[in-house]
Protein backbone atom coordinates (compact mmCIF):
# COMPACT_ATOMS: atom_id res chain seq x y z
CA UNK A 1 0.00 0.00 0.00
CA UNK A 2 3.09 2.41 0.96
CA UNK A 3 4.65 1.90 -2.11
CA UNK A 4 1.31 2.43 -4.21
CA UNK A 5 1.35 5.77 -2.20
CA UNK A 6 5.18 6.15 -3.18
CA UNK A 7 4.63 5.71 -6.64
CA UNK A 8 1.67 8.08 -6.97
CA UNK A 9 3.59 10.98 -5.01
CA UNK A 10 6.84 10.53 -7.14
CA UNK A 11 4.31 11.30 -10.31
CA UNK A 12 3.06 14.09 -9.32
CA UNK A 13 5.90 15.23 -8.42
CA UNK A 14 7.02 14.81 -11.94
CA UNK A 15 4.35 16.45 -13.56
CA UNK A 16 4.52 19.32 -11.07
CA UNK A 17 8.33 19.56 -12.26
CA UNK A 18 7.25 19.22 -15.88
CA UNK A 19 4.36 21.90 -15.86
CA UNK A 20 6.81 24.46 -14.21
CA UNK A 21 9.53 23.85 -17.07
CA UNK A 22 7.09 24.36 -19.19
CA UNK A 23 5.81 27.78 -17.98
CA UNK A 24 9.27 28.40 -18.05
CA UNK A 25 10.02 27.54 -21.21
CA UNK A 26 7.03 29.30 -22.34
CA UNK A 27 7.92 32.28 -20.70
CA UNK A 28 11.32 32.34 -22.63
CA UNK A 29 10.25 31.83 -26.09
CA UNK A 30 8.58 33.50 -28.59
CA UNK A 31 9.42 35.90 -31.30
CA UNK A 32 11.38 37.58 -28.83
CA UNK A 33 13.79 35.48 -27.16
CA UNK A 34 15.13 36.05 -23.65
CA UNK A 35 17.80 34.09 -21.69
CA UNK A 36 17.58 32.20 -18.28
CA UNK A 37 20.17 34.32 -17.03
CA UNK A 38 18.33 37.92 -17.72
CA UNK A 39 15.13 36.59 -16.55
CA UNK A 40 15.87 37.73 -12.69
CA UNK A 41 17.10 41.21 -13.91
CA UNK A 42 14.16 41.73 -16.35
CA UNK A 43 11.79 40.49 -13.64
CA UNK A 44 13.18 43.05 -11.00
CA UNK A 45 13.51 46.29 -13.24
CA UNK A 46 9.55 45.87 -14.02
CA UNK A 47 10.51 47.98 -17.28
CA UNK A 48 11.25 48.21 -20.80
CA UNK A 49 10.22 46.03 -23.67
CA UNK A 50 10.81 42.62 -22.57
CA UNK A 51 9.15 43.16 -19.32
CA UNK A 52 6.06 44.44 -20.81
CA UNK A 53 6.34 41.04 -23.55
CA UNK A 54 6.55 39.01 -20.11
CA UNK A 55 3.53 40.76 -18.01
CA UNK A 56 1.52 41.73 -20.55
CA UNK A 57 1.28 38.74 -23.17
CA UNK A 58 3.39 35.95 -21.99
CA UNK A 59 2.33 34.87 -18.73
CA UNK A 60 -1.54 35.97 -19.07
CA UNK A 61 -1.20 33.34 -21.89
CA UNK A 62 0.97 31.08 -19.44
CA UNK A 63 -2.16 31.06 -17.04
CA UNK A 64 -4.61 30.95 -19.58
CA UNK A 65 -2.76 27.53 -21.14
CA UNK A 66 -2.57 26.15 -17.40
CA UNK A 67 -6.20 26.61 -16.52
CA UNK A 68 -7.29 25.60 -20.11
CA UNK A 69 -5.56 22.87 -20.12
CA UNK A 70 -6.17 21.55 -16.69
CA UNK A 71 -9.76 22.08 -16.58
CA UNK A 72 -10.37 20.30 -19.90
CA UNK A 73 -8.50 17.53 -19.03
CA UNK A 74 -10.05 17.18 -16.20
CA UNK A 75 -13.49 17.08 -17.24
CA UNK A 76 -12.33 14.67 -19.85
CA UNK A 77 -11.51 12.11 -16.82
CA UNK A 78 -15.17 13.06 -14.87
CA UNK A 79 -16.98 12.16 -18.12
CA UNK A 80 -14.98 9.39 -19.09
CA UNK A 81 -15.69 7.45 -15.39
CA UNK A 82 -19.23 8.76 -15.31
CA UNK A 83 -20.25 7.63 -18.79
CA UNK A 84 -17.92 4.64 -18.38
CA UNK A 85 -16.58 5.36 -21.81
CA UNK A 86 -13.03 5.94 -23.34
CA UNK A 87 -14.39 7.50 -26.25
CA UNK A 88 -16.21 10.74 -23.99
CA UNK A 89 -14.42 13.74 -24.17
CA UNK A 90 -15.87 17.81 -22.65
CA UNK A 91 -17.15 18.61 -26.12
CA UNK A 92 -18.96 14.96 -27.29
CA UNK A 93 -22.13 16.39 -25.21
CA UNK A 94 -22.85 19.32 -27.39
CA UNK A 95 -21.36 22.02 -24.99
CA UNK A 96 -19.04 23.44 -27.50
CA UNK A 97 -21.47 23.44 -29.78
CA UNK A 98 -23.68 25.21 -27.82
CA UNK A 99 -21.05 27.75 -26.97
CA UNK A 100 -20.24 27.82 -30.65
CA UNK A 101 -23.37 28.97 -31.86
CA UNK A 102 -23.96 31.83 -28.82
CA UNK A 103 -20.61 33.14 -30.40
CA UNK A 104 -21.60 33.17 -34.07
CA UNK A 105 -25.11 34.62 -33.37
CA UNK A 106 -23.49 37.41 -31.68
CA UNK A 107 -20.85 37.90 -34.66
CA UNK A 108 -23.54 37.66 -37.30
CA UNK A 109 -25.91 40.18 -35.64
CA UNK A 110 -22.93 42.65 -34.54
CA UNK A 111 -23.85 43.00 -31.12
CA UNK A 112 -20.31 42.20 -29.78
CA UNK A 113 -19.11 46.12 -31.57
CA UNK A 114 -21.88 47.67 -29.82
CA UNK A 115 -22.74 46.38 -26.77
CA UNK A 116 -18.21 45.64 -26.09
CA UNK A 117 -16.17 42.26 -26.36
CA UNK A 118 -17.56 41.14 -23.43
CA UNK A 119 -20.66 39.78 -25.33
CA UNK A 120 -18.41 37.12 -27.51
CA UNK A 121 -17.34 35.17 -23.94
CA UNK A 122 -20.85 35.81 -22.05
CA UNK A 123 -22.63 34.47 -25.86
CA UNK A 124 -20.65 31.51 -25.76
CA UNK A 125 -20.81 30.59 -22.05
CA UNK A 126 -24.92 31.29 -22.15
CA UNK A 127 -24.80 29.05 -25.31
CA UNK A 128 -22.91 26.24 -23.75
CA UNK A 129 -25.31 26.87 -20.48
CA UNK A 130 -28.48 26.39 -22.53
CA UNK A 131 -27.00 23.13 -23.79
CA UNK A 132 -26.22 21.80 -20.38
CA UNK A 133 -29.83 22.35 -19.45
CA UNK A 134 -31.32 21.17 -22.31
CA UNK A 135 -29.05 17.85 -22.04
CA UNK A 136 -29.87 17.31 -18.60
CA UNK A 137 -33.40 17.85 -18.66
CA UNK A 138 -34.04 15.80 -21.99
CA UNK A 139 -32.07 12.50 -20.10
CA UNK A 140 -34.84 12.53 -17.20
CA UNK A 141 -36.70 9.81 -17.37
CA UNK A 142 -39.06 9.25 -13.65
CA UNK A 143 -36.71 11.61 -11.87
CA UNK A 144 -33.56 9.18 -12.44
CA UNK A 145 -30.82 10.24 -15.35
CA UNK A 146 -30.14 7.97 -18.06
CA UNK A 147 -26.80 8.41 -19.01
CA UNK A 148 -27.07 6.44 -22.50
CA UNK A 149 -29.65 9.15 -23.12
CA UNK A 150 -27.97 11.95 -21.80
CA UNK A 151 -24.66 10.91 -24.60
CA UNK A 152 -26.96 10.34 -27.58
CA UNK A 153 -29.05 13.84 -26.77
CA UNK A 154 -25.60 15.50 -26.42
CA UNK A 155 -24.35 14.01 -29.70
CA UNK A 156 -27.58 14.68 -31.10
CA UNK A 157 -27.26 18.82 -29.98
CA UNK A 158 -23.82 18.90 -31.35
CA UNK A 159 -25.32 18.16 -34.98
CA UNK A 160 -27.83 20.33 -34.63
CA UNK A 161 -25.79 23.10 -33.32
CA UNK A 162 -23.09 22.25 -36.32
CA UNK A 163 -25.53 22.81 -39.01
CA UNK A 164 -27.12 26.14 -37.37
CA UNK A 165 -23.49 27.26 -36.98
CA UNK A 166 -22.80 26.12 -41.23
CA UNK A 167 -26.23 28.39 -41.68
CA UNK A 168 -24.80 31.01 -40.03
CA UNK A 169 -21.62 30.91 -41.61
CA UNK A 170 -23.22 30.62 -45.23
CA UNK A 171 -25.19 33.81 -44.55
CA UNK A 172 -22.63 36.10 -43.09
CA UNK A 173 -20.20 38.72 -44.42
CA UNK A 174 -16.31 37.57 -45.01
CA UNK A 175 -15.10 39.50 -42.31
CA UNK A 176 -17.61 37.62 -39.96
CA UNK A 177 -17.50 34.28 -41.15
CA UNK A 178 -13.71 35.07 -40.94
CA UNK A 179 -13.84 36.14 -36.86
CA UNK A 180 -15.94 32.78 -36.83
CA UNK A 181 -13.39 30.66 -38.02
CA UNK A 182 -10.49 31.70 -36.30
CA UNK A 183 -12.77 32.09 -32.92
CA UNK A 184 -13.54 28.08 -33.37
CA UNK A 185 -9.95 27.29 -33.81
CA UNK A 186 -8.80 28.29 -30.36
CA UNK A 187 -6.68 31.13 -29.10
CA UNK A 188 -5.23 31.67 -26.14
CA UNK A 189 -4.32 35.27 -26.60
CA UNK A 190 -6.76 37.01 -24.17
CA UNK A 191 -5.72 40.44 -22.99
CA UNK A 192 -8.66 40.98 -20.69
CA UNK A 193 -7.24 39.71 -16.97
CA UNK A 194 -10.62 39.34 -15.49
CA UNK A 195 -11.68 36.88 -17.87
CA UNK A 196 -8.11 35.25 -16.91
CA UNK A 197 -8.67 34.91 -13.54
CA UNK A 198 -12.38 33.75 -13.69
CA UNK A 199 -10.78 30.70 -15.91
CA UNK A 200 -8.24 30.25 -13.72
CA UNK A 201 -9.96 30.21 -10.18
CA UNK A 202 -12.89 28.14 -12.07
CA UNK A 203 -10.43 24.99 -12.76
CA UNK A 204 -8.83 25.50 -9.37
CA UNK A 205 -12.80 25.23 -8.00
CA UNK A 206 -13.84 22.31 -9.96
CA UNK A 207 -10.52 20.46 -9.07
CA UNK A 208 -11.37 21.09 -5.41
CA UNK A 209 -14.67 20.18 -6.18
CA UNK A 210 -13.58 16.94 -7.83
CA UNK A 211 -11.64 15.17 -5.47
CA UNK A 212 -14.97 15.19 -2.52
CA UNK A 213 -16.14 12.63 -5.42
CA UNK A 214 -12.91 10.29 -6.01
CA UNK A 215 -14.82 7.51 -3.95
CA UNK A 216 -18.00 7.89 -5.87
CA UNK A 217 -16.19 8.14 -9.19
CA UNK A 218 -14.25 4.70 -8.35
CA UNK A 219 -17.07 2.86 -7.52
CA UNK A 220 -18.87 4.25 -10.59
CA UNK A 221 -16.15 2.33 -12.72
CA UNK A 222 -18.07 -0.93 -11.45
CA UNK A 223 -21.35 0.40 -12.79
CA UNK A 224 -24.72 2.26 -10.85
CA UNK A 225 -25.80 -0.72 -9.33
CA UNK A 226 -22.40 -1.98 -8.06
CA UNK A 227 -22.41 1.46 -6.68
CA UNK A 228 -25.39 2.07 -4.97
CA UNK A 229 -24.50 -1.21 -2.87
CA UNK A 230 -21.45 0.26 -1.75
CA UNK A 231 -23.09 2.88 -0.99
CA UNK A 232 -22.91 5.54 -3.07
CA UNK A 233 -25.73 7.71 -4.29
CA UNK A 234 -24.61 7.80 -7.90
CA UNK A 235 -27.79 9.56 -9.28
CA UNK A 236 -26.48 13.02 -7.22
CA UNK A 237 -22.90 11.85 -7.88
CA UNK A 238 -23.84 12.00 -11.50
CA UNK A 239 -25.72 15.07 -11.65
CA UNK A 240 -23.28 16.97 -9.79
CA UNK A 241 -19.93 16.05 -11.87
CA UNK A 242 -22.34 16.20 -14.99
CA UNK A 243 -22.89 20.32 -13.61
CA UNK A 244 -18.90 20.86 -12.76
CA UNK A 245 -17.69 19.00 -15.58
CA UNK A 246 -19.98 21.38 -17.99
CA UNK A 247 -19.95 24.40 -16.94
CA UNK A 248 -15.73 24.20 -16.46
CA UNK A 249 -15.81 23.07 -20.57
CA UNK A 250 -18.61 26.40 -20.95
CA UNK A 251 -15.94 28.63 -19.45
CA UNK A 252 -12.93 27.65 -21.23
CA UNK A 253 -14.96 27.26 -24.67
CA UNK A 254 -16.11 30.68 -24.35
CA UNK A 255 -12.56 32.41 -23.12
CA UNK A 256 -10.42 29.85 -25.61
CA UNK A 257 -12.02 28.69 -28.09
CA UNK A 258 -12.78 25.39 -29.04
CA UNK A 259 -9.31 23.79 -28.29
CA UNK A 260 -10.16 19.67 -29.17
CA UNK A 261 -8.60 16.37 -27.96
CA UNK A 262 -7.18 17.62 -24.41
CA UNK A 263 -9.83 16.31 -22.96
CA UNK A 264 -9.56 13.21 -24.82
CA UNK A 265 -5.91 11.99 -24.88
CA UNK A 266 -4.52 13.62 -21.87
CA UNK A 267 -7.00 11.01 -19.47
CA UNK A 268 -5.88 8.26 -21.38
CA UNK A 269 -2.32 8.41 -20.79
CA UNK A 270 -2.50 9.22 -17.39
CA UNK A 271 -4.46 6.62 -16.89
CA UNK A 272 -1.95 3.99 -18.47
CA UNK A 273 0.26 5.21 -16.96
CA UNK A 274 -0.76 5.80 -13.00
CA UNK A 275 -3.61 4.11 -13.32
CA UNK A 276 -7.77 4.49 -12.87
CA UNK A 277 -7.55 5.35 -9.21
CA UNK A 278 -9.10 8.73 -9.36
CA UNK A 279 -7.38 9.73 -6.32
CA UNK A 280 -4.22 10.19 -8.63
CA UNK A 281 -5.99 10.21 -11.50
CA UNK A 282 -8.03 13.91 -10.99
CA UNK A 283 -5.02 15.86 -10.27
CA UNK A 284 -2.86 14.06 -12.83
CA UNK A 285 -5.04 14.54 -15.59
CA UNK A 286 -4.81 18.34 -14.67
CA UNK A 287 -1.80 18.71 -14.67
CA UNK A 288 -0.91 16.59 -17.90
CA UNK A 289 -3.31 18.89 -19.12
CA UNK A 290 -1.83 21.96 -18.22
CA UNK A 291 1.62 20.78 -19.18
CA UNK A 292 0.25 19.81 -23.27
CA UNK A 293 -1.62 22.94 -23.69
CA UNK A 294 1.49 25.17 -22.59
CA UNK A 295 3.64 22.91 -24.78
CA UNK A 296 1.20 23.13 -27.60
CA UNK A 297 1.03 27.02 -27.18
CA UNK A 298 4.88 27.48 -27.78
CA UNK A 299 4.53 25.52 -31.00
CA UNK A 300 1.52 27.74 -32.21
CA UNK A 301 3.77 30.65 -31.69
CA UNK A 302 7.45 29.34 -32.87
CA UNK A 303 6.51 26.93 -35.87
CA UNK A 304 6.30 29.78 -38.07
CA UNK A 305 7.37 32.78 -36.74
CA UNK A 306 6.82 35.84 -36.73
CA UNK A 307 3.33 34.56 -37.44
CA UNK A 308 1.41 32.03 -34.99
CA UNK A 309 -0.81 29.28 -35.55
CA UNK A 310 -3.88 28.65 -33.80
CA UNK A 311 -3.41 26.11 -30.92
CA UNK A 312 -6.20 24.22 -32.06
CA UNK A 313 -4.62 22.97 -35.04
CA UNK A 314 -1.87 21.91 -32.78
CA UNK A 315 -4.05 19.82 -30.23
CA UNK A 316 -5.71 18.41 -33.31
CA UNK A 317 -2.68 17.14 -34.81
CA UNK A 318 -0.50 15.94 -31.96
CA UNK A 319 -3.63 14.78 -30.06
CA UNK A 320 -5.01 13.03 -33.36
CA UNK A 321 -1.48 11.05 -33.87
CA UNK A 322 -0.97 10.12 -30.46
CA UNK A 323 -4.67 8.78 -29.49
CA UNK A 324 -4.04 7.17 -32.69
CA UNK A 325 -0.83 5.65 -31.50
CA UNK A 326 -2.49 4.64 -28.03
CA UNK A 327 -5.44 3.01 -30.11
CA UNK A 328 -2.76 0.97 -31.49
CA UNK A 329 -1.15 -0.14 -28.52
CA UNK A 330 -1.46 -3.72 -27.69
CA UNK A 331 -2.37 -3.01 -23.96
CA UNK A 332 -4.77 -0.68 -24.55
CA UNK A 333 -7.70 -2.17 -23.42
CA UNK A 334 -6.12 -4.21 -20.44
CA UNK A 335 -4.81 -0.96 -18.95
CA UNK A 336 -8.13 0.67 -19.69
CA UNK A 337 -10.00 -1.92 -17.56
Amino acid sequence: MNQKYSKWLLFVLILLALTLVSALFSLLTGEIKISIKELPEILNSKEGLQYAILSKIRWPRIILAFSVGGALSLTGAILQGIYRNPLVEPYTLGISGGAALGIALVIVLGLHLSLGSFMLPLAGFSGSVITIFLVYFLSIRKGAININRMLLIGVMISFIASSAMMFLMAISTTENLHSIIFWMMGSLEEPNSFLIKVVFWSSISGLVISYFFARPLNALRLGEEKARHLGINSTVTIRILFVVASLLTGICVAVAGIIGFVGLIIPHIIRIIIGPDYRVLLLSSFLGGSIFLMISDIIARTIISPNELPIGVITGLVGGIVFVFVLASANFKSKLN
